[in-house]
């Protein structure tokens, strides 16, 4: 325990903070970093595509802890999914201040006239809730509840490789990719609840059964 509190957690915090180091030395020119011909571009989908990732490695803790008998992967979920935020703002933060130059009239004409915009935007909305009641009081507070709010990062992590899937033009192999591993993820999620509730149905069968 306190070797995770005090070691291994702030090494994750630093590999998660990684790449946003790395986008802020192309950005800056640090020892000769460079973010190519399209800075903003790369600084935009570099940001949207680190928080795709961590959104992608927050639904894999569960399974992971299921697989390794270990509950040690659920101590890094929060911190995961907190990252993946903290890129998802940024991206939107350098679309709206590089990308379109903080004209929020012609963001809104995007968000309006492009589709993978708008889904892209609905699933940033969508986090702050989770973000906001990442907390341990909020869980205290809110009860079944939380686990009811924070099923939201099903559709949000859909939305996220919609999102993906339609900004890229041409090449659709990374797209497929995280389609393919959400959609096992997702499987995987709903087959254990459809094992869980045969389970309970047995168990419910029995006791009638026994009682009878």
């Amino acid at each position: 325990m306190r070797f995770t509190r005090w070691f291994l957690k702030p090494a994750v915090f630093l590999a998660c903070l990684w790449p946003a180091l790395r986008l802020a030395a192309g950005a800056a020119g640090w020892h000769g970093a460079t973010l190519g011909a399209d800075p903003v571009a790369a600084l935009l989908h570099g940001a949207g595509r680190w928080g795709l990732n961590f959104l992608m490695i927050t639904l894999c803790m569960t399974p992971l802890r299921v697989l390794s008998g270990s509950s040690l992967p659920l101590r890094f979920r929060r911190m995961f999914g907190l990252f993946s935020f903290f890129y998802l703002v940024m991206h939107l933060l350098i679309y709206v201040v590089l990308d379109q130059s903080r004209d929020l009239h012609a963001v809104l004409e995007d968000v309006l006239k492009r589709p993978y915009i708008t889904i892209g935007m609905l699933a940033l909305a969508m986090m702050v809730p989770l973000a906001a009641t990442s907390t341990q009081g909020a869980m205290r507070r809110l009860g079944r509840r939380w686990t009811t709010l924070h099923r939201l990062i099903y559709p949000i992590a859909v939305l996220g490789v919609w999102h993906f899937w339609w900004q890229v033009k041409r090449d659709l192999r990374q797209p497929i990719l995280y389609a393919a591993g959400l959609a096992l993820l997702l499987g995987y999620r709903y087959w254990r609840e459809r094992r869980s509730q045969a389970r309970r149905l047995s168990v419910s069968r029995l006791a009638a059964t026994d009682g009878a």
